[in-house]
């Protein structure tokens, strides 16, 4: 048998929607024989939250990035993905985030492995001169760049010159339903507490619902440096919400929230493709979302499945929410339609859609 070398390449697998998908492909890709799969985890921080295959082979650089002498760091850590991609000779190398693609296709000048790209965030999000300069000349030379949604592939289509650039969602992993857990009244978010999620609005949109047996759970702890959660504690004393509204930090048991909850609330104005929005509808929750760039029209069609508001709209996001919580047939009739959009994204449908654009083969059922 023909064995191909797959090498994944992402900073790190921490807590996180880009880290998650990059979990999925590895255990997908390691469940076939046929396939020999690297994973390299080259950034400030290696850790791995997520669990993956015994038979992955994980590359950690045996230095820690020291930010006191960084550019020194770089070239170190450039040197090393260059080497280690070198020895292992992949077929093909596939490699996660917006800022680090450009330090991949950089380790990867002048080798012959084709190097594929997935930018993970909103997609005319600037990086910064220098790395959109960066990606202007680098983009062009990967084999190919995955779009999580039609609207990253108009934008991307606009900012750089490539032939190749496919549009492929993030697989959702399937929520099944747990007998043992009774459904309460709870609306339902997840994600990091940083600023573009807006759950301080989503608590202060909440503070004016007339509904006091329903409490709102926020699953998600600090990110980028921000501690919002500090922040967000005390909004909840202040507006006298200690009572109804849980930040309940960074959790595994997340699929339980999704079991317990009515709702789900997304307030969030910029992303990728929000992972969190399709692992709700796949248990059958009904959501309400702002309708940002990118990913929510793809996944949420309005008042079949949930409800796409307008950014800054808070007084429609609070209508919305008020009408599924006076209304269970609609809360029903939303979650059963998103349950049935959510199957196209599927883990094994959209990694054997990454499997025949990185390998360009066609693969079984």
């Amino acid at each position: 048998m023909d064995v191909k070398t797959i090498c994944l390449v992402i900073p790190s697998l921490q807590s996180g929607g880009m880290e998650r998908v990059m979990s999925e492909l590895a255990n997908y890709f390691c469940g076939k024989r046929e396939y020999e799969i690297h994973l390299i985890l080259y950034g400030l921080k290696r850790e791995i939250f997520y669990q993956v295959p015994e038979n992955i082979h994980i590359h950690i650089p045996d230095f820690d990035f020291d930010n006191n002498k960084r550019t020194w760091n770089t070239i170190k850590t450039l040197w090393f993905l260059r080497q280690k991609i070198k020895a292992i000779q992949p077929d093909t190398v596939l490699s996660f985030g917006e800022l680090w693609n450009n330090f991949v296709l950089l380790a990867n000048l002048g080798l012959k492995n084709p190097v594929f790209v997935s930018d993970r965030c909103q997609p005319n999000k600037s990086l910064g001169k220098l790395h959109d300069a960066l990606r202007k000349w680098l983009y062009p030379k990967a084999a190919g760049v995955i779009c999580q949604t039609e609207l990253a592939r108009g934008i991307y289509s606009k900012m750089f010159s490539h032939t190749n650039l496919v549009v492929i969602g993030n697989p959702i992993r399937s929520i099944e339903k747990n007998p043992l857990i009774n459904k309460e009244n709870i609306i339902l978010s997840v994600g990091r507490l940083i600023k573009s999620k807006h759950h301080d609005e989503l608590i202060r949109i909440f503070s004016k619902i007339e509904a006091g047996d329903w409490k709102l759970i926020i699953v998600g702890d600090d990110a980028l440096k921000e501690k919002n959660k500090e922040k967000l504690a005390s909004l909840i004393q202040e507006l006298g919400l200690k009572e109804r509204v849980e930040l309940a930090g960074k959790r595994l048991d997340v699929e339980d929230f999704y079991n317990k909850a009515k709702i789900f609330a997304f307030t969030s104005s910029s992303e990728g493709f929000p992972n969190v929005v399709g692992e709700a509808m796949s248990a059958g929750l009904p959501v309400v979302a702002y309708d940002c760039v990118a990913g929510p029209s793809d996944l949420i069609e309005h008042q079949k499945t949930g409800y796409l508001i307008k950014i800054n709209e808070v007084n429609s996001f609070k209508d919305a929410l008020e009408k599924l919580i006076k209304n269970e047939s609609l809360r029903g009739t939303f979650g059963y339609e998103g349950k049935i959009k959510i199957q196209e994204f599927s883990v094994t449908n959209i990694a054997k859609q990454f499997e025949k654009i990185i390998l360009n083969a066609h693969t079984s059922n």
